[in-house]
């Protein structure tokens, strides 16, 4: 039985303490895993299992990975759902050896990586949030708190605890921390979000504790300088720092105050309807072809960030949104100064998530190159925007103050004042970073020669140092008269002599024997040492150890002047995120002809040659096609009509109608022009999408199941003030069960929401609607017939279509000619019959199988033997089609016209 040596030993207590996490044990220059740790990691990674030392007589597995690389292998398993605690060693070998032979290095954990806690910029994606969240419920009560800490915000929203599911997705969280004691119906309704669940003790939700926590990290005796927060969001955001604290091991980042949102400021979607309407990831999952891929006009990381989240928050504040689409209209207007000001912002670097590693001690001198250049590209844009006002002056505060401003400059000027501020940090880092940057602290040479004296003078020194060296090199070639001989530096030996072996006799011998050492021997060659290299080494490497102190020194300085300077770091970022999507959708309107839409607060939606914006751009891709646009006009409350009930064949482009309705109110209320030719929109509170639907198996759901959820939830909470898209309602059961729910989902609509809607649907009875709800109209998507076949316009007109042409979609889909020809038979006998007064269905349609009752079902049809129609089934049954030519298949053709021809005769 193997004792643990002392390493396994330490290995052992610290795993003990991190039982849920990988542990990345540092063992030098690498990370290694033992045990089960070992065996999860190199399966997740693809890397070798080896194994270390034995254990109780087994070997022991292991795997590494080298900590300068470590950082993609983090990441590979942080999207697999590991958390990874972080090892490291805090003190050198030679520290450890002088408490004894057999003493460890000293290790502890310095961090715990997980989902929602990243901040290096190889494990993020810089376009979006990466978002820890955090739900507490208090009595019915729910509110979400949110952070990332990569850039420092802090949000937090009350809801009710059937909101929640919204309010997560909407955040999109990559890790949601929720209570130990939650309960089930919680538990439920968060379980279908795509974030990592983590569970804590309910002390962590304490809302005293977090109060005390909170009012220690912003220096304040009360919060009410930041809202009037209830018990249930303090615990949200208790809950977060107390993780954090967990997490970071005390090294809390630098967070902005908290911002209580309110519910009512942006428009309400939940769940179901993000994904129906695909606006920040598609159906597979991918950002590209989502609404927020496809106008994604951004250059910069916080602006594609802030354009994420005005997408995914559409705002319900009528001045806020005015402001933002101003501020496009500035940019639309002045082509040469937007062209200009995005050329720069090209260049800019992510300075929110630099400056919160250097908040972090994780840092480097590429971070504070970062600030630099971010600082100084603002500066640029300000002076850019400067030259468009009226009058612009400099306070002695640096704030600054425009006279005499247009009111379609205002929402510009806002974010251009916000760029001031720093000019003391950047003067300094301007001054005293080297223009190429190492990544860590550790490789030096980051600081401009000039800037500090001190530094300047060991650097002098640690360099002539190293020309003593190749100075001392050709001394003991000339000495020894061995050419080949080298000076040359490893971690063990340091600086030392190296001969070829041949040739080490001379300096074995006297009388340089006395004077050159024999220290190591290795393949073909010999290593020596003198009293004349070790001295020098020594002053080299004090020199070079002073050199890294000082710069350290620097860097930590700047570090903390970067930190101090945090609030208006992080305002000119801002600043610069508003400019960067402003120019973005200015670029995006004047690009595709977007049209500056009318917000109000009138129930109205008038939209005049709209688009589907996704689908425009796919086209145009593709085949360079132009999309059909269409209008869509829903009247005020009390007016006619609030619903469109629209009617058409699959195909006809009636889910992308009701979709690119949605999308441009949507678009709208976010700030940006909107694909159309004009829109009048009356601001929408809440947006519900019933549109396509899929089975939830492993919640035990079937796709109508999913389908009557979505439903269910939109009629129960849908206001006066909501626009509601549904499509194919009560497709998934039997037809007149499904008739049945389209038509009383339609009157609830109707006479209880009372609502704008767009209701698509195949029940061609529901049309008859219209002559009994005032507030029903009628529309259709125009096909053209030709030959059986179909062709779509993807236009919407007045009225209620002919027909579905189902059959003719399904031709087109390739559906064998057999079929399609029965197909229109039982088409034209289900059209052609009508219910009797009793109800009984005629006698053509009951004499299809589909129709007869059991008891009745008609026979199979027989042949009489030696009949017409037996000698042409049995020449059919004769023909190989795939042997016939050309010729004779047109022999067989005039063949079988006779035989057809000889059988009506004798009929």
């Amino acid at each position: 039985m193997n004792a643990n040596s002392p390493m396994m030993a330490q290995y052992l207590r610290i795993k003990h303490q991190y039982s849920d996490c990988l542990l990345f044990y540092q063992m030098g220059d690498f990370y290694e895993l033992f045990f089960d740790d070992a065996v999860t990691a190199a399966k997740a990674l693809g890397i070798v299992l080896s194994k270390r030392g034995k254990r109780q007589g087994q070997d022991i597995p292991m795997c590494g990975v080298p900590v300068i690389t470590s950082d993609g292998y983090l990441q590979t398993l942080i999207r697999k759902g590991f958390r990874v605690a972080v090892c490291e060693q805090t003190e050198d070998a030679s520290e450890a050896k002088k408490r004894g032979p057999k003493a460890v290095v000293a290790r502890e954990v310095v961090r715990v990586v997980t989902p929602g806690t990243l901040t290096e910029d190889e494990l993020l994606d810089a376009r979006s949030h990466n978002f820890l969240a955090a739900v507490a419920v208090v009595r019915g009560d729910a509110a979400v708190a949110w952070t990332d800490i990569s850039v420092g915000s802090l949000h937090v929203t009350p809801c009710s605890a059937d909101g929640v599911s919204g309010q997560i997705a909407r955040i999109s969280p990559k890790e949601l921390l929720h209570a130990e004691t939650a309960e089930s119906d919680l538990l439920d309704s968060i379980s279908g979000c795509k974030s990592v669940l983590m569970p804590l003790a309910s002390i962590h939700f304490n809302s005293s504790t977090a109060e005390r926590r909170l009012c220690e990290l912003f220096g304040v005796q009360t919060l009410d300088a930041f809202g009037d927060f209830s018990r249930v969001e303090l615990g949200s955001l208790g809950a977060l720092l107390s993780y954090l604290d967990v997490t970071q091991k005390g090294k809390c980042p630098t967070l902005l105050p908290p911002v209580r949102e309110s519910i009512q400021e942006s428009i309400e979607i939940d769940v179901a309807t993000r994904r129906n309407l695909e606006i920040s990831r598609d159906f597979s999952g991918s950002r590209e072809n989502s609404l927020l891929g496809a106008i994604d006009y951004t250059l910069t990381a916080a602006g594609g960030r802030l354009l994420e989240r005005r997408i995914c928050a559409p705002s319900t504040i009528l001045n806020e949104i005015m402001e933002r689409q101003m501020a496009v209209a500035y940019f639309k207007e002045r082509n040469p100064l937007r062209k200009n000001i995005r050329e720069n912002l090209r260049k800019l670097p992510d300075i929110n998530r630099s400056l919160s590693r250097l908040s972090m001690n994780r840092g480097g001198p590429r971070d504070l190159g970062a600030l630099r250049n971010g600082l100084k590209t603002a500066q640029t844009i300000q002076k850019l925007l400067r030259q468009c006002f009226v009058a612009f002056e400099d306070n002695a505060d640096s704030s600054q103050h425009l006279i005499g401003v247009a009111e379609n400059e205002t929402a510009v000027y806002s974010s251009a004042a916000k760029l001031s501020g720093c000019k003391v940090l950047l003067q300094e880092l301007e001054a005293a970073l080297a223009e190429e940057l190492p990544q860590l602290v550790r490789d030096g040479g980051f600081i401009r020669r000039g800037y500090n004296t001190k530094l300047d003078e060991e650097c002098l020194l640690r360099d002539k140092g190293r020309n003593q060296i190749s100075q001392l090199q050709a001394e003991f070639i000339k000495e020894t008269g061995i050419a080949p001989l080298k000076v040359k530096h490893n971690n063990l030996l340091g600086y030392f002599i190296e001969v070829p072996s041949a040739q080490a006799s001379k300096l074995l011998s006297p009388p340089l024997s006395n004077k050159y050492i024999h220290r190591h021997t290795v393949a073909n060659a010999k290593r020596f040492a003198t009293e004349t290299l070790a001295s020098t080494e020594t002053r080299i490497i004090n020199a070079a150890s002073r050199t890294l102190e000082i710069e350290t020194e620097l860097f930590n300085m700047f570090g903390k002047m970067a930190v101090e300077a945090s609030k208006d770091i992080n305002q000119i970022a801002t600043g610069l995120a508003e400019i960067d999507v402003a120019t973005a959708w200015a670029h995006l309107a004047d690009d595709l002809s977007w049209c500056q839409p009318k917000l109000d607060h009138s129930g109205i939606l008038d939209i005049n040659g709209g688009r589907h914006p996704v689908v425009e751009r796919s086209l145009r891709k593709s085949t360079g096609q132009e999309f059909i646009a269409n209008d869509c006009r829903l009247a005020d409350l009390n007016e006619s009509p609030r619903i469109r009930l629209i009617t058409g064949p699959n195909m006809a482009g009636k889910s992308t109608y009701l979709r690119q309705n949605a999308l441009i109110v949507l678009l709208a209320q976010a700030g940006s022009f909107v694909p159309a030719e004009s829109a009048h929109i009356g601001l929408v509170s809440q947006l519900f999408s019933r549109v396509g639907a899929s089975d939830e198996l492993a919640r035990g759901r079937s796709t109508f199941m999913v389908e009557m959820l979505e439903t269910a939830a939109i009629l129960n909470q849908a206001k006066s003030n909501a626009l509601v898209i549904l499509d194919e309602i009560g497709r998934g059961t039997a037809t007149y069960d499904g008739l049945s729910i389209a038509w009383s989902t339609l009157e609830h609509l109707h006479d209880v929401n009372r609502c704008r809607a767009l209701f698509a649907t195949h029940y061609h009875e529901l049309t008859q609607l219209t002559n009994r709800l005032p507030r029903i109209s009628n529309a259709n998507v125009s096909v053209r017939e030709w030959k059986n076949d179909i062709v779509f316009l993807y236009e919407v007109k007045e009225g209620a279509a002919e027909r579905s042409y189902g059959v003719q979609v399904a031709q087109l889909a390739g559906m064998p000619a057999l079929a399609i020809a029965r197909a229109r038979e039982i088409l034209d006998s289900l059209e052609t019959d009508e219910h009797n007064a009793t109800g009984r269905v005629s006698a053509r349609v009951d004499d299809l199988p589909l129709f007869a009752s059991a008891r009745e079902s008609p026979a199979a049809p027989t042949i009489a033997p030696n009949s017409a129609e037996a000698v042409l089934q049995d020449r059919l049954n004769e023909i190989n089609a795939d042997e016939l030519s050309p010729r004779d298949a047109l022999l067989l053709i005039y063949e079988l016209k006779k035989m057809a021809a000889d059988k009506s005769v004798t009929s």
